[in-house]
């Protein structure tokens, strides 16, 4: 009799379950087969390369007996890493953003771990950034070491050495497509050496998010900034290129908006029993877009990284997916409110510009508020009445920058929102959102007016 008992919790990661989905892809030809990583000790698939990076830094002597441990993460590589700090014998301190859910942060708060949460909308050259917060902690800290995921490529290696041979193993050599969200891309590019090695044939789909750069850069070879801004998708997506990313081993890159990614989390529950989070509802959505790629008797494999219960206040959450306007609900959505829009591209001002070009810019166009850019990305936002206000308490602020006056920039929400839902949106400190119709490229400004005419 084999006995399933290890030395600590570590020797409980990977081997995870291969699972056939059945009812999410009746309408792919192909026999698509689920790598549910929740089954890790630490409910993600980080934990395989958290384990890795840290083995690797101890026989290079990076590593020492009693060091804290430092990473910027989203959440899941941070408790892979906590769980084996535990272990160990190390402290962690961990950066994060405050687009990720409070479960994360609470989880690896229980681990023991210090949080620093930081701000989402920053360059990550940013001082402010979870990036760059994480390296001046490792400055700062002694006998520190920073895991450093996007660039240490024990990442890929952990899944070179583990996830890709169980894959092979599990399907018996029979995988022909893997689907895979990318995010530091350890797993996607591991996990495809591994496959092409043993079968040059396997096709490999990275599943991208609107605001994220890889899909433009894999397709053109160009980093285009303007492809950059703010996201709710957790797990998937970069403003950078991490040096784990192999383009070279990725066939294609697949965008899914935040709102499909969001209902496909759900359903991928409710049609399977499967509990998993935000990343795994990204790939599903992704995989029904690419359905028509797949052949009958193909076999093809979708990564589902991470646990549900992180999100049970997000996606999990009726009010949280209302307040989204990601909850299906009858009635027009915001397609049919900007369908007869003459302006299809954002006019803004760039931060730089002065106030009282701000106020020209809105005069001209017969605006009551304006997106603020830098270099052509949504930074902030002004008001009519806002700027109004400051002028009137000191008439010199009009010779100022944009920038010492703007406001929170305008909301982006999917071209498919319900009206109803976009009228919640839309306060008085909020006048505005952008509708953003992803596939197409296009961006339009709906404010109050235009709702209420339409309700």
């Amino acid at each position: 009799m084999t006995f399933n008992r290890h030395d600590s919790i570590l020797g409980a990661i990977g081997h995870t379950p291969l699972i056939r989905l059945n009812k999410l892809t009746r309408d792919v030809r192909a026999t698509v087969w689920a790598k549910v990583e929740t089954f890790n000790p630490g409910h993600s698939i980080k934990d395989r390369m958290a384990l890795k990076m840290i083995e690797d830094a101890e026989a290079k002597g990076l590593l020492k007996p009693g060091g804290t441990i430092i990473e910027g993460t989203s959440g899941n590589t941070g408790m892979g890493l906590a769980m084996a700090a535990i272990v160990k014998g190390y402290k962690c301190i961990f950066t994060t953003t405050d687009k990720q859910s409070k479960e994360k942060v609470d989880a690896l708060r229980a681990f023991g771990a210090e949080v620093i949460v930081c701000p989402t909308d920053v360059d990550p050259e940013d001082p402010r950034s979870y990036y760059s917060v994480s390296s001046r902690l490792e400055r700062e800290t002694p006998n520190s070491w920073k895991a450093n995921q996007y660039d240490n490529l024990s990442n890929a290696q952990a899944h070179y050495e583990t996830t890709g041979p169980e894959l092979w193993e599990q399907t018996e050599g029979k995988i022909d497509h893997l689907i895979v969200g990318v995010g530091t891309g350890g797993t996607i590019s591991g996990t495809a050496r591994f496959l092409k090695e043993k079968k040059p044939s396997v096709k490999v789909w990275g599943i991208d998010t609107y605001g994220s750069v890889f899909k433009k850069l894999k397709e053109t070879g160009v980093f285009d900034k303007h492809e950059i801004y703010p996201y709710v998708t957790e797990g998937i997506g970069e403003d950078f290129v991490p040096q784990n990313v192999d383009l070279s081993l990725i066939d294609h890159f697949e965008k899914v908006t935040d709102r499909d990614a969001a209902i496909w989390t759900r359903e991928i529950v409710r049609q399977e029993g499967i509990w998993v989070g935000n990343s795994a509802g990204s790939a599903i959505a992704g995989l029904l877009q690419l359905k028509d790629r797949f052949r009958e008797g193909e076999t093809v494999v979708v990564i589902f990284h991470d646990h549900g219960t992180r999100y049970v206040g997000k996606m999990f959450n009726p009010d949280w997916m209302r307040a989204m306007g990601y909850e299906p609900t009858e009635g027009p959505t915001a397609r049919a409110l900007v369908k007869n829009k003459k302006v299809t591209e954002v006019v803004g001002v760039e931060e730089t510009d002065s106030v009282e070009h701000a106020v020209s810019r809105m005069r001209e166009n017969d605006f009551s508020q304006i997106p603020v850019l830098r270099q052509g990305r949504i930074v902030g936002s002004l008001s009519e009445a806002h700027v109004y206000s400051r002028m009137v308490s000191d008439d010199k602020i009009r010779t100022e920058p944009v920038r010492m006056i703007m406001q929170k920039p305008f909301r982006y929400v999917d071209i498919e929102t319900p009206v109803k839902l976009l009228a919640g949106m839309i306060t008085p400190e909020s006048p505005a959102v952008l509708v953003r119709d992803f596939p197409a490229n296009a961006t339009y400004i709906l404010t109050g007016y235009d709702v209420l005419a339409a309700l």
